[in-house]
């Protein structure tokens, strides 16, 4: 039986929307964030020495890392399911997005957080330094390579129906997340394309199970 272990309001969440899909039975052990520091908590490194989730078990394999597992959990459990057939110029896409959604696209995302969040961890005499700092960034950097990356994911979408070609595929799960905490911070007003794709995933029935699977789900933390 495959086990997930399960971080409250995480990239984890995708990993259980992908057994929904496939159908494959599963169990969830859920771990909640340290409410000061919003950090994964120290009992996942009894499973994974990094103590980051998603982590999954599988009988004796331990697999971490979120394209891993979906890599993991397509090839052993997928026969063939959302994934574009091999050699085609949609299994090339595919893999592209596979990697490009925690690569590229979660770079500049985890930066907005770092600078959001410094001040607030920071001695109040250093606060307002800080936060003068880190709205630069935002503003000047970060900001704007979101908006970037947003452009570039909105015309893929003119395209093709899914990320990965005309079928839905797992490349679609795992790009939900940095769509949806673009939505969260109000980022999708002028991407239409992506506003469709963020309410088509979540409407899908395979979706909706895995919340009531993995619980009260936000996108205001990401790791």
């Amino acid at each position: 039986m495959i086990t997930v272990h399960h971080l409250e309001n995480s990239r984890s969440q995708r990993v259980l929307w992908l057994l929904e899909e496939l159908g494959v039975p599963y169990e969830v052990k859920r771990y909640a964030r340290d409410p000061k520091t919003m950090l994964a908590p120290g009992e996942l490194r009894a499973i994974h020495p990094l103590g980051k989730s998603p982590i999954i078990t599988d009988g004796e394999i331990t697999v971490a890392e979120t394209g891993a597992i979906f890599e993991y959990l397509i090839a052993s459990y997928g026969a063939g399911r959302l994934v574009p057939a091999p050699g085609t110029a949609e299994h090339r896409a595919y893999t592209y997005w596979l990697h490009y959604a925690e690569g590229s696209a979660m770079t500049p995302i985890l930066m907005g957080f770092v600078f959001q969040f410094l001040p607030k961890g920071a001695p109040a005499l250093m606060r307002p330094f800080l936060k003068s700092v880190g709205d630069g960034a935002l503003k000047r950097f970060v900001n704007p390579q979101i908006a970037e990356h947003l452009r570039f994911c909105e015309d893929a979408l003119s395209k093709s129906e899914w990320f990965a070609g005309s079928e839905f595929s797992a490349a679609d799960i795992i790009m939900s997340f940095p769509i949806e905490i673009a939505a969260a911070g109000s980022k999708l007003a002028d991407l239409p394309r992506l506003r469709t794709f963020h309410d088509r995933i979540q409407a899908r029935p395979a979706y909706k199970r895995a919340l009531e699977r993995g619980g009260p789900y936000g996108v205001g933390v990401a790791t």
